[in-house]
């Protein structure tokens, strides 16, 4: 099978503290610089050549990024009662931006890197 697969990435520093185990000084407030990735992947390009409006995409990755730059996450209502960890966020970026495209693609991806060695990732499959 063939298909396209086109990725912007964003980086901001936001903070966040987990909860329910020991784990360390995860368990206090510190911030993380994140590097979010975002892969739309598609069997078609449209009449102009292309998979998606690239322009469109970092737009919306950018207004994303901006809600969630320099907040503690814990704060934040999408993340009350549970821990903020990185999968998750993967996941709720992913679905606010698939949200967000309309173009007809068949996959997207959320990496989220929280540091140079640590990154978790969530797929949907259209």
């Amino acid at each position: 099978m063939h298909r396209y697969t086109l990725a912007v990435k964003r980086d901001f520093v936001a903070r966040h503290f987990l909860f329910g185990a020991d784990w360390g000084a995860e368990n206090q407030l510190h911030s993380h610089h994140y590097q979010v990735e975002v892969e739309l992947e598609g069997r078609t390009l449209d009449k102009h050549g292309y998979l998606v409006d690239i322009v469109a995409v970092e737009a919306h990755l950018e207004e994303l990024v901006a809600y969630y730059r320099d907040q503690s996450l814990n704060d934040l209502p999408e993340f009350a009662g549970l821990n903020p960890s990185i999968e998750r966020f993967a996941r709720l970026l992913c679905q606010s931006l698939g949200g967000r495209i309309s173009e007809p693609i068949n996959a997207i991806t959320v990496k989220i890197w929280e540091n140079d060695i640590a990154w978790a990732a969530y797929r949907e499959e259209r």
